[in-house]
């Protein structure tokens, strides 16, 4: 038993060598020399105790396996810059890490700006070489390049048209994000039965009885319509949402969240999704829906009240056209599930909403709101409104809380509400954009609609000055510069 555990633990050892070693390490003294000898290299300028760094480490080491047959061919390497590589990552200008840039044949060509999942970074640099459109010249190269695991858009021309020019145009445009190729080869088009026509292929892994496996374009010659059109059908019925691709689903949208794994279960994976594309093409025209894999998307379960997900059977969010989150919260079955959608539809359903227990003491200098209780204590309090959204965690949220506190203090007689709230734990909804810790939000009593984002300092007479001057009506202790008013004899 424990021999065979050693042997397990080797084989792990093993392959994490053998992707790590189809990464090129490079240094001041051949990083020149190596980039060189290929065409597009990826580099990776990174330091060790970068946290960053180290979670993108795997993710980078599996993309240089799955990319390195790719033709043309991509090399990813990486650069330390706090050893061997600190004249390099000074020479690019490298201030962050991690850094990405793209260089070919030897010289820096772009930054990479795009995923950080190895999937994603393949797919990224796939695109990043070669024609934006690729010539199928056989039945060979055309079978090969539909067959692969993702969509594919043809274009098949005869002769010059101007549905060719605007289809090339558009292949410079999305080459990022779909793969294009183009065909005037009289077998190819015999095969396919087309003179002048663009089509999209759905990978087979996606093949469904509900939708057709192609779909021929039929618009007008402009590149805007065949962009359209492309974006439309791109992910079919019930696309296959992945982080990398998450933007795409537009709401209002429903999501089934499972074990969702085309490499090592695309029979089970297909199962349940079978069951979303059935009641899927009843709502064509109104709703979104994806599958994902509930181990990707945790922190999106965690927005919807759910921390673990045990059974094989998904689990299914929604949100509507407002962005209002709905769980179906009986267990999934095809009856179920079409009841929910049903009731979504009709706006039947309670919105979901994340939040922690209104306080039973509310009384301190600082009021302090949850989701459920938000309107009462900022939008409809009747009062100018400072709200701070923080993170339990943030440093800066911890040093700002005796300051925000203290500010509470000397606005309790004003007809200004000072109020804070855990953006973790509760949902922030209407005009408030919440992207770091601490974000703070002035909201005038009379436009509660339109808060205005606080980029002042953050010491107690900076929020004082603010406060003086925006304020609706003049505070009773301070004038519209901020400074003390006079007690009256």
């Amino acid at each position: 038993m424990l021999r065979i555990k050693y042997l397990f633990l080797c084989s792990l050892f093993y392959l994490s060598l053998a992707s790590e070693s189809d990464v090129l390490e490079l240094t001041d003294d051949d990083f020149s020399t190596r980039v060189s000898e290929h065409e597009t290299v990826l580099v990776m300028f990174y330091a060790p105790w970068c946290g960053h760094c180290k979670k993108l480490k795997p993710e980078y080491a599996k993309a240089a396996e799955l990319i390195k047959y790719n033709d043309p061919p991509v090399v990813l390497a990486k650069v330390d810059c706090t050893e061997a590589g600190k004249e390099t990552c000074n020479k690019f200008s490298v201030t962050g890490y991690p850094t990405l840039k793209i260089f070919r044949n030897g010289e820096f060509s772009q930054e990479y700006n795009g995923p950080r999942e190895a999937p994603g970074i393949v797919k990224y640099l796939k695109s990043q070489v070669g024609p934006s459109s690729k010539d199928l010249t056989s039945i060979s190269e055309f079978q090969d390049f539909i067959d692969k695991d993702d969509v594919a858009v043809v274009g098949f021309f005869a002769k010059e048209s101007d549905l060719k020019g605007s289809f090339l145009k558009l292949a410079d445009k999305l080459r990022e994000k779909v793969r294009f190729a183009h065909s005037s080869t009289k077998a190819v088009l015999d095969k396919e039965g087309q003179t002048d026509a663009v089509v999209l292929y759905r990978p087979k892994h996606l093949h469904n009885k509900f939708e057709p496996n192609s779909v021929t374009y039929e618009g007008a010659s402009k590149k805007e319509d065949i962009e359209s059109w492309i974006n439309k059908n791109y992910h079919g019925l019930v696309g296959h949402r992945q982080r990398d691709n998450s933007k795409d689903f537009k709401v209002p949208n429903v999501v089934a969240y499972y074990t969702v794994d085309y490499v090592k279960n695309p029979k089970g994976t297909n199962y349940w999704r079978n069951r979303i594309l059935k009641v899927a093409k009843n709502y064509v025209d109104s709703l979104t829906f994806a599958v994902s894999a509930k181990d990707d998307f945790q922190h999106e379960l965690n927005e919807f009240g759910y921390d673990y997900v045990k059974g094989d059977k998904p689990i299914v969010f929604a949100r509507d056209s407002k962005n209002q989150k709905f769980v179906m919260k009986d267990e999934f079955s095809l009856e179920t599930f079409e009841q929910f959608v049903k009731d979504l539809e009709g706006g039947k359903l309670e919105p979901y909403i994340k939040s922690e227990p209104v306080p039973e003491d509310n009384d301190g200098p600082v009021t302090v709101a949850v989701a459920k209780n938000f309107d009462e204590v900022v939008t409809n309090n009747g009062k100018d409104t400072l709200i701070e959204f923080y993170a339990p965690w943030c440093g800066h949220c911890k040093k700002l809380a005796p300051v925000f506190d203290e500010l509470g203090e000397k606005m309790k007689d004003e007809d200004v509400s000072i109020v804070k709230m855990d953006a973790t734990n509760n949902d922030v909804t209407g005009s408030y954009e919440v992207r770091g810790f601490p974000t703070l939000y002035w909201a005038a009593k009379d436009s509660k609609d339109s808060p205005v984002r606080y980029e002042g300092g953050r010491e107690i007479d900076d929020f004082i000055k603010y406060i003086a001057k925006h304020a609706t009506n003049e505070l009773k202790g301070w004038d519209r510069k901020g400074k003390p008013k006079k007690e009256e004899l």
